[in-house]
């Protein structure tokens, strides 16, 4: 990937994240929602944009799709008068699970480490015995 088109991702990625944020007033959009990666295509003519969103109270992964799907038109047409460049990309959207599955080992680590703590309370460290 070239200087380019590593400093496009970027903009592109700070770019939506903003509309989303500021400008975009689509219900199926108002969980938390994450830009995590843009990843444009070496001619610049698409962009592959990966979201997350956190479980609890998010909507249904579809209907986040959907809604990014509509608003796609919009996002690039902003894009274009945000950005200096000659061609805007066409984007298309797909979930990513890096947050989702952090989250979880981050909650398996919690566990594991407090059923740790219960069993050594009474200060001994106790580890089990190979054989």
């Amino acid at each position: 990937m070239t200087r380019r088109t590593e400093r496009l991702n970027h903009l592109i990625q700070i770019e939506i994240s903003d509309l989303l944020r500021k400008h975009i007033n689509d219900p199926r959009l108002n969980g938390l929602i994450s830009i995590t990666a843009v990843e444009i295509s070496k001619d610049l003519k698409n962009a592959r944009v990966s979201i997350s969103t956190l479980a609890g109270g998010a909507p249904d992964r579809d209907d986040v799709l959907k809604g990014f799907n509509s608003a796609a038109g919009y996002m690039r047409r902003e894009l274009a008068h945000r950005l200096n460049i000659r061609v805007t990309p066409e984007l298309s959207f797909e979930f990513d699970d890096s947050i989702e599955h952090g989250v979880n080992l981050v909650n398996l680590i919690d566990k594991v480490a407090a059923e740790e703590y219960k069993s050594g309370a009474d200060g001994l460290k106790r580890t089990a015995k190979r054989k």
